[in-house]
């Protein structure tokens, strides 16, 4: 059952009620969140969803949502929180509440392996007839389109195809979360994630949620206990060996 911080809070009483935490996310983004052919889903964030909704002592439903359309989708309540890699963004903190971080990263280069030590900086990416390849309605789409100038920027339609270009040749570097660049990097041997002097930016993942302090102050609490414990660096190590 629920703690006292979290029957304080009206949102997680009505969830509760219900019996089922509906949790958004896009299913495209490892090692956060993953929709297999199955239909089921994996990744840290499902691994930290289903934990929640069992402390909660109710269901879980996945609710597919895709970047562009999240924030709007919360705001319709098709869902109850979004998990899966989700960016603390301006436009999204202004309408939800965002937990503590989960984790705290900054885009860098992914590119095919005989680029590694080409595209180590802005000014060698952002040359004419370089392919930049970027995701839609994503928080890389904005960065590219806010970032070059010079280069190529071709926006390709699936998330979860996107690195399949770049083996592919069909372009020649991404930026992306530094993270999902190693990750994409262990994944496809013919890539790598370029080394860089720094992260081009700082951005933190977190989950996002109705404006409610209380349920800010249980979803926090848990997380705390989840860092301390281990139990998130376990999800995510899980995750980042498949």
């Amino acid at each position: 059952m629920m703690s006292n911080v979290a029957s304080s809070s009206p949102i997680l009483r009505r969830i509760q009620a219900s019996g089922v935490l509906r949790v958004g996310t896009t299913g495209d983004y490892t090692p956060f969140t993953l929709l297999r052919p199955d239909g089921s889903y994996i990744g840290a964030d499902i691994d930290m969803a289903h934990d929640l909704a069992e402390r909660l002592g109710i269901d879980i439903e996945f609710v597919p949502s895709v970047w562009i359309d999240l924030l709007d989708h919360f705001l319709a309540d098709r869902f109850d929180i979004a998990m899966g890699g989700v960016t603390v963004t301006a436009p999204r903190a202004e309408k939800a509440f965002f937990s503590v971080p989960t984790f705290v990263d900054g885009k860098r280069p992914l590119a095919r392996r005989e680029y590694r030590n080409r595209f180590t900086n802005f000014a060698a990416i952002d040359q004419p007839g370089v392919r930049l390849i970027a995701n839609p309605g994503s928080a890389n789409e904005a960065f590219v389109r806010g970032h070059f100038r010079q280069a190529t920027v071709i926006i390709h339609h699936d998330n979860a195809s996107v690195f399949d270009e770049l083996v592919a040749d069909r372009a020649d570097v991404m930026i992306t979360d530094g993270l999902e660049a190693d990750h994409q990097a262990r994944l496809h041997p013919e890539l790598c994630a370029v080394p860089v002097a720094a992260p081009f930016t700082r951005l933190e993942k977190a989950y996002m949620f109705a404006r409610d302090p209380a349920m800010k102050a249980y979803i926090d609490e848990w997380l705390a206990a989840a860092f301390a414990s281990g139990q998130w660096q376990r999800a995510l190590d899980r995750a980042m060996s498949h």
